[in-house]
């Protein structure tokens, strides 16, 4: 992801947030039947221990239900740039094509951990995919890549955990001066910065990406 995209755009294309990753009805055995087709044994295993895991953790506190998620991905998938993940500059993906390809770049992980900590019974507004500036390199002068994370607000106002697939712990946002945010997204609000507000809960644009991959996500057994 590019650090030198407009921020405005960005924010008027993601303030869309038309979608919603509710998983009202999800089908977690079609999931696993196409990461079957699509990407062979290795990928339905591992839809599979992704199924056990949910069900091992709905009736534990948060807390240790975004432990136990960030663990999975961190430790199961390799981060890599979407160009070499999938040949394109920017491409978002669902979490099949996650754990089918194996290798994504950090909004997937992001994605992922999101739709199945609402898998999980986490409420939805407690979750923000996050788009912020990550320290890389401070040893001659700041540099500064664009990066996407997944924070968990226990109370609006709250000090979010943060689910980044760069470190392994999930560590309060406060203990991460590595990383600025610009703003953060879920399928209720938009947050610019660190506002408690949202900037919009009505948002009327439409995030080409974001839509795509929940219309994905959903016809592969998430809707």
């Amino acid at each position: 992801m590019p650090l030198g995209v407009n921020i405005v755009r960005w924010l008027v294309m993601v303030s869309l947030l038309v979608g919603t990753l509710v998983l009202a009805k999800p089908d977690l055995d079609r999931m696993q039947t196409l990461a079957l087709n699509r990407y062979g044994q290795n990928a339905a295993d591992l839809v599979g221990q992704w199924r056990v895991m949910i069900d091992d953790i709905q009736g534990l506190p948060d807390e240790q239900k975004l432990v136990n998620v960030n663990h999975f991905f961190n430790s199961k998938i390799r981060w890599v740039d979407d160009p070499e993940a999938w040949g394109q500059k920017d491409y978002w993906a669902t979490p099949l094509e996650t754990m089918g390809n194996g290798e994504v770049d950090c909004e997937d992980f992001a994605i992922a951990k999101y739709a199945t900590l609402i898998l999980a019974g986490v409420d939805v507004n407690r979750l923000r995919i996050t788009y912020v500036k990550a320290l890389m390199d401070s040893r001659n002068g700041d540099v500064y890549a664009a990066h996407m994370v997944l924070a968990y607000y226990s109370s609006p106002s709250a000090d979010p955990m943060i689910l980044d697939n760069l470190i392994r712990t999930v560590r309060p946002a406060s203990s991460r001066k590595d990383l600025t945010p610009v703003y953060g997204f879920n399928s209720n609000g938009l947050w610019v910065g660190g506002a408690v507000a949202p900037a919009t809960t009505d948002p009327g644009a439409k995030l080409s990406r974001w839509r795509d991959v929940l219309q994905r996500a959903a016809a592969e057994g998430l809707g």
